[in-house]
């Protein structure tokens, strides 16, 4: 099916979904920030430095918007738009969870569930022909399936 993005519906579409994905995650990430009990916390060897996160997410967001912009305007009401959503949803909520609830074992939770939606939504736009948002999420899936193994490391290290 061949979908020409470039109208301008599409752009104000992609326009739509970059500063919806961006701002709610920088919003997000504004107000559940690494703080004191954050910083007391036993962390693996593996743990990157705080100030790689935000260059990271703000280009997995970017990325994330456009394969939602590209599903979206294949169609809406797919099997990949409700994947992309609750995807969204999961991501979302991780950060509060972890950051400002302290809840180590629910966001690891969270994680798992958003590492399988991310994984189905690729398998199922490969499937169904849009290689390029497939191809968008697999960074993403990466960097979530290395933010699993963290979480769970610090869950570890940090019995209740």
């Amino acid at each position: 099916m061949s979908i020409d993005y470039r109208t301008r519906r599409g752009w104000l579409a992609l326009a739509g979904f970059l500063l919806v994905v961006i701002g709610v995650g920088a919003v997000i990430g504004a107000n559940a920030n690494p703080d004191d009990w954050y910083q007391a916390l036993q962390k693996p060897a593996f743990n990157p430095p705080n100030w790689i996160f935000a260059p990271v997410w703000f280009t997995l967001y970017a990325m994330i918007a456009i394969a939602g912009w590209r599903v979206a305007m294949r169609d809406f009401s797919s099997t990949p738009m409700f994947l992309w959503i609750l995807q969204m949803i999961f991501n979302w909520a991780w950060s509060p969870t972890w950051f400002n609830l302290h809840l180590l074992w629910p966001a690891f939770a969270i994680i798992i569930a958003l590492l399988a939606l991310i994984l189905a939504f690729i398998i199922i736009c490969w499937r169904n022909g849009d290689r390029p948002s497939a191809l968008l999420f697999v960074p993403y899936g990466l960097w979530v399936a290395f933010a699993s193994s963290l979480n769970l490391s610090i869950a570890l290290l940090n019995p209740a």
